[in-house]
């Protein structure tokens, strides 16, 4: 008999604090080499712990809500009984928060984040889960809410008002923007218009072409490619301040800030984006993105970030201020809204009137370590890249 621990793997060894949400298996339940055995929750991603070996899950040590550090055992796999216990989980129910259900059969479950357990009640029982609320974590369905609606089923647990518990995400988020706003940084924000015309064009030129290629060409990749161009301008601004000295990256890694609605805000980074052109920016950010949105984001893609970019325009606002720092960069990019405006354009020496695709750039600073002369430096030549790209 061969007794494998279950340990976090390497590129999860951070030191990130962590804790876990939810173990997919019971114990004494089979599982498989590399199939997922529990959900593990960071202040930054929820990832997999997939089972080091095939055998019975023969103990289980840390529960949900507990802490894991890099030295933590989580459980146990006897690899001695890898063929003779049945499996009671399949494995694609076990993926079941990256994949939502697809069968006729479970038409009703719309929530990719319910247990195999509850799954099967829900399926078994054809409820209408809209019609329940979740009390567990993160208002997950868990399998008391079931078994509390089966005793009663024509009444609905939803309420005129409810309570989220805070994830541990949002909690960080929270901790980290107002130490960055009110305990660090002294926060300045210049504000610029830019014209988009040219690379609106550019786009609807070559866009059909990066697709054949695999890379989405997203008016991202464009401003990505202004920051650095911006950066290698105004030096400092890639930069993060030390108590006697202010060290500048050679490297430009910009983080992504990426909205994940209710439950937070993540911050993807692209690595050596000076060494990229534009297809290669586009093509790592498609790759990036794609990651994303499926839940495959590793804690290693959110470190290491230089500067950040924030697109708040997607969700419709035009100005954002102050956008908080993130720490220990130095300044935050602000990509606005864009909307046609009507503005004043000369032409052969006469001002005249046109109606432009527009939206406000800002950049705040952290003020110990950029002037407002540095902030408008890195803006002009940002505006100026786009304005007039080939």
């Amino acid at each position: 008999m061969t007794i494998i621990d279950i340990k976090l793997s390497e590129d999860q060894r951070e030191g990130t604090k962590a804790v876990i949400n939810q173990w997919l298996y019971k114990q004494g339940d089979f599982v498989e080499k590399n199939q997922p055995l529990l959900e593990l929750e960071t202040d930054k991603v929820m990832m997999e712990v997939v089972a080091p070996s095939t055998g019975e899950l023969s103990k289980i040590i840390l529960k949900s809500g507990d802490n894991v550090t890099d030295e933590s055992i989580i459980g146990k796999i006897d690899d001695s009984k890898g063929n003779n216990t049945k499996t009671e989980i399949a494995p694609l129910e076990a993926k079941r928060f990256i994949e939502t259900a697809s069968d006729d059969k479970d038409k009703n479950i719309t929530n990719n984040h319910i247990s195999p357990a509850v799954r099967k009640l829900i399926t078994k029982n054809d409820i209408n889960i809209n019609t329940i609320v979740g009390t567990g974590k993160n208002n997950r369905i868990s399998k008391r809410d079931i078994l509390k609606y089966l005793k009663n089923p024509g009444k609905s647990n939803k309420q005129t008002s409810s309570h989220i518990s805070i994830s541990r995400m949002r909690s960080s988020i929270a901790e980290h923007m107002v130490n960055s706003l009110l305990h660090t940084a002294p926060h300045v924000t210049s504000v610029f218009n830019l014209d988009m015309s040219a690379i609106i064009n550019h786009r609807k030129k070559n866009k059909a072409n990066f697709e054949k290629q695999g890379a989405n060409l997203t008016f991202t990749a464009y401003f990505i490619a202004a920051s650095v161009a911006g950066i290698k301008k105004v030096p400092l601004i890639n930069s993060q301040l030390h108590k006697e000295s202010i060290e500048i990256f050679n490297s430009i890694n910009i983080g992504i800030g990426t909205s994940l609605n209710d439950e937070g805000l993540i911050v993807p980074v692209l690595k050596n984006c000076e060494n990229h052109d534009l297809f290669a920016t586009a093509n790592a950010l498609t790759k990036m993105t794609n990651k994303a949105r499926m839940n495959k984001l590793k804690h290693t893609d959110t470190k290491g970030g230089t500067f950040t970019i924030s697109n708040h325009g997607v969700s419709g606002s035009l100005i954002a201020t102050p956008i908080i720092i993130n720490q220990p960069q130095s300044a935050i990019l602000g990509i606005g809204k864009m909307e046609k405006r009507v503005v004043v354009k000369e032409l052969d020496g006469n001002d005249v009137l046109a109606i432009k695709p527009m939206c406000y750039v800002s950049l705040t600073i952290d003020h110990r370590v950029l002037d407002a002369h540095q902030c408008n430096q890195f803006l002009s030549s940002f505006v100026e890249t786009l304005e007039s790209w080939k």
